[in-house]
């Protein structure tokens, strides 16, 4: 790192290296902070949102005094978002989404439907409060659907089109969908299972097969196994991107490349499961992609310019609200029958808040929480988490890129 004076201001210049180990350094004190405070935990923040928006408030120290400002090089952001979405493919096994059968595919279609009226609402109502489309959109599916992860993947393209502010609004958004997730969730779950006096089936015999499905290898991986993981995975975020690449000039606008290594990663882990070509171990690989995206978002959020937010935090407010006030009326009135109109349903209503709003972590929470107090829901544990993880990627992801190349000026390849 070097220090130097700029115009007067103090300025700490990082190389890669240097950013990538500041970005440690606060995901590990984001932790320290979340086990310390109970909000946090309770309301499922991710450690290394903690950790950067504590540095953004002292980089927002030095711009407000105009006494010190940071530059970095974040030249490994990209590689650890495609190796987190990467992982996130590998973890599809066609055999867990048949083991959902019809309820899956009707839950996998609401949470669809969701994704594409949130970006009608965040369109909409944007027009109506004059926030810019990428803003819009940031604080519509991308963010609620998609958690920090694509809110902070999409900022960055949108930051290159001239929206300065887009990772930082799309960070803001996702923190709001996590919090507002768990504060609605349970309580909307508690009243359906209340006031229509719902209980569990005695005789649920629907098993889960995810843990046996995606379970370590029954003996010890070698050297050599464990590379053969990692080669996969990199080989996938490898072509992956060039599939992107070859999408975006089809389609003749930009593409995400972890869109593409996600779909490459699809196939790969399925080819596997039939032709038994490597011992493939998800819970090593599950364990990269918690590292991979913690680093991530650590490295994305540390060097966002918590000033930049303030002209549009009003109009943002307002669409966040909107689209918390339509889930939550969505879930209740109409999901909940076309689910079943049984204890199943409310569970996975509750699930449905805390992904569509938030992220998958966020709708385990909403329904530990119901199944602590009232019982086990297996086919909401089975379905929820398939669906929020990925599967409903594969409707929102293109239906997001359609609003963006409609509505978003100058979004072209």
């Amino acid at each position: 790192m070097s220090i130097l004076t700029v115009d007067n201001v103090l300025t700490m210049k990082a190389d890669a290296i240097m950013t990538l180990a500041m970005a440690s350094v606060l995901l590990l004190i984001g932790y320290f902070i979340k086990n310390k405070v109970s909000f946090l935990q309770k309301y499922c923040i991710p450690a290394p949102v903690v950790g950067g928006f504590l540095f953004m408030f002292i980089t927002w120290i030095g711009h407000a005094t105009n006494a010190f400002q940071f530059q970095f090089d974040t030249y490994f952001q990209n590689p650890f978002m495609l190796a987190f979405f990467t992982t996130i493919g590998l973890g599809a096994s066609f055999s867990l989404i048949k083991k959902g059968g019809k309820l899956l595919i009707i839950y996998w279609l609401i949470s669809c439907f969701v994704s594409i009226v949130q970006n009608f609402i965040g369109i909409g109502v944007g027009k109506l409060t004059g926030l810019a489309a990428p803003y819009a959109l940031l604080s519509s599916a991308i963010s609620m659907i998609g958690g920090h992860g694509a809110a902070l993947a999409y900022g960055t393209t949108f930051e290159e089109m001239g929206y300065t502010a887009a990772k930082l609004a799309g960070a803001a958004a996702a923190t709001f969908g996590l919090i507002s997730s768990v504060m609605i969730g349970g309580p909307l779950a508690r009243r359906l299972v209340v006031k229509n006096g719902l209980k569990p089936d005695p005789n649920d015999n629907f098993t889960t097969d995810i843990d046996q499905i995606n379970a370590s290898t029954s003996s010890k991986l070698s050297g050599l196994d464990i590379i053969k993981n990692v080669t996969v995975l990199i080989v996938c975020m490898a072509i992956g991107t060039m599939v992107s690449g070859w999408i975006g000039s089809l389609i003749g606008m930009s593409f995400p490349t972890y869109v593409g290594a996600m779909m490459v990663a699809v196939v790969a882990r399925n080819l596997n499961e039939k032709f038994k070509l490597y011992r493939f171990d998800y819970p090593m690989i599950e364990k990269i992609g918690d590292v991979s995206l913690a680093l991530y978002l650590s490295l994305a959020l540390m060097t966002l310019k918590l000033w930049e937010l303030a002209d549009m935090a009003g109009p943002m407010l307002i669409v966040l609200l909107c689209q918390a006030l339509f889930l939550s009326v969505f879930t209740y009135f109409v999901v909940f029958k076309l689910l079943g109109s049984n204890y199943d349903s409310a569970v996975m209503s509750s699930g449905l808040i805390g992904h569509g709003l938030g992220a998958t972590p966020t709708a385990i929470v909403n329904m530990t929480a119901i199944t602590e107090e009232y019982g086990m829901s297996r086919r909401a544990f089975m379905i929820v988490p398939i669906v929020g993880a990925f599967l409903v990627d594969i409707i929102y992801q293109p239906a997001t890129i359609w609003f963006i190349k409609t509505f978003v000026e100058g979004f072209t390849g």
